[in-house]
């Protein structure tokens, strides 16, 4: 009897181009704070992370009165922009199409609210696509933490070692490792191949395109 297998997804600069919306509300919430924006690049290498471990990249900074109004002030800005400004990257939907054809479950596992993902997928028509999504609301530890990955497994049913998780930063590819699901590590944010030597990656994809779903089974 063959086993379930899925294929979960990071979403922020994996499934979407995010940048102008994480520059906007990242920029937005340390005006707030009356500190310097941050440059986008730099705001662009942050994205995965939760937002006080955010704002310590970017900043330094660790206090955690600080981290609570740096992270207000970015809900408050992303709940008027975020969604906006954020866009799925062309090759997502015949990914998934390739995914469904091949009987995989697809998911997608994000420090991302869940309802904003939720959001811009429903204006791209590609919400029914997926069979779950875990978000940072579903959570209460984020990644490098593997909670969410093993509760989205957990409800679709499948093993670990019948998964893939697909992402773009080496804070994805540490938590599939904590969670003991292989890891693909998709070159579409702003880390780059060397970044990820510290956790094994089973492939190193230039974009989703060059996912094939025989490539891994």
């Amino acid at each position: 009897m063959m086993h379930k297998r899925a294929v979960l997804f990071d979403f922020d600069l994996t499934l979407a181009d995010s940048t102008l919306g994480a520059v906007d509300c990242v920029n937005y919430a340390l005006e707030v704070m009356a500190l310097p924006r941050a440059a986008p690049k730099a705001i662009r290498a942050a994205v995965g992370f939760s937002l006080p471990a955010m704002l310590t990249r970017l900043t330094g900074l660790t206090d955690p009165v600080l981290a609570q109004l740096f992270s207000l002030s970015f809900v408050e800005r992303a709940e008027l922009r975020m969604a906006e400004l954020t866009f799925v990257f062309p090759e997502v939907a015949p990914t998934l199409d390739r995914l469904k054809a091949a009987d995989i479950k697809i998911g997608i596992v994000s420090t991302k609210f869940r309802y904003r993902i939720e959001t811009i997928l429903a204006r791209e028509r590609l919400l029914d696509a997926f069979d779950i999504i875990v978000g940072g609301e579903d959570v209460r530890k984020h990644k490098p933490d593997p909670e969410n990955l093993v509760k989205a497994l957990g409800q679709l049913g499948v093993r670990a070692a019948d998964s893939l998780y697909i992402g773009d930063h080496p804070v994805d590819a540490e938590a599939a490792a904590a969670a003991q699901i292989p890891f693909a590590a998709v070159l579409t944010g702003a880390a780059v191949r060397s970044d990820f030597e510290p956790w094994p990656a089973s492939l190193f994809l230039g974009s989703l395109r060059d996912l094939a779903p025989q490539r891994w089974l």
